[in-house]
């Protein structure tokens, strides 16, 4: 059963090379592609050194966006979305995709163990849960988790894939709305955090404004 790992990434090459590093040394992956979403340094040519594939979209469209190319040009039968950041970490991405390949999951989420360093408020993350719990009775425990695995039929339950910060809250809901079985896994992944900064606030604020669309347009057509 061929595995495909799609990474999203934005400007990463200060991290890039050694997560693909990694995921290059890791047995039963079938392919691994990254979709450079637009970015103005090395990205590309960091990933062409390191992948199977490199879609390379002519400008920054959105995590959602690149994950749709990524998975469309995919050709495994589980299909795992990992963030560009993971550096030594990558080499557990077996714990993550392992509930899907035998069968007990369509898709399972990261739980990543808790921050090194104090981050934002919960303002995000509370959003997010409560509006899954809402609108689907599923109430994760991570639901901004970029790190997550699933079945090709699984990815064909996602109904639109919202632009940036709101995709892993739009997937979840729509998966769940059709049926199909979400696990939450505690995975040993780590990648930079953001802090109580300005460019840790201005993160947050996109996410909170993005999370809240999402759950906006799922609440009016639910």
């Amino acid at each position: 059963m061929g595995i495909s790992i799609v990474i999203p990434a934005f400007n990463e090459e200060k991290y890039l090379a050694q997560t693909l590093g990694v995921l290059q040394k890791e047995k039963g992956i079938s392919e691994v592609i990254v979709v450079d979403d637009g970015s103005e340094d090395l990205t590309s040519e960091i990933a062409k050194l390191f992948t199977d594939q490199v879609i390379t979209l002519e400008s920054n469209y959105g995590k959602g966006e690149a994950l749709r190319r990524g998975f469309a040009a995919s050709s495994g039968d589980i299909l795992v979305c990992l963030d560009s950041d993971l550096g030594e970490s990558a080499r557990f991405v077996r714990e993550l995709y392992l509930p899907v390949l035998v069968g007990q999951a369509d898709m399972s989420i990261a739980v990543l163990p808790p921050a090194h360093k104090r981050g934002g408020f919960g303002l995000v993350k509370g959003l997010a849960r409560r509006g899954i719990r809402q609108l689907t009775g599923f109430d994760p425990t991570s639901p901004l988790s970029g790190q997550r695995a699933f079945t090709r039929e699984a990815v064909s339950k996602i109904s639109s894939w919202e632009g940036r910060f709101g995709i892993e809250v739009g997937m979840t809901i729509d998966i769940m709305r059709s049926g199909m079985r979400i696990m939450e896994v505690p995975v040993p992944f780590s990648h930079r955090e953001t802090g109580r900064d300005i460019s840790g606030f201005v993160h947050r604020g996109k996410q909170f404004m993005d999370v809240g669309k999402v759950l906006g347009r799922k609440w009016i057509w639910r």
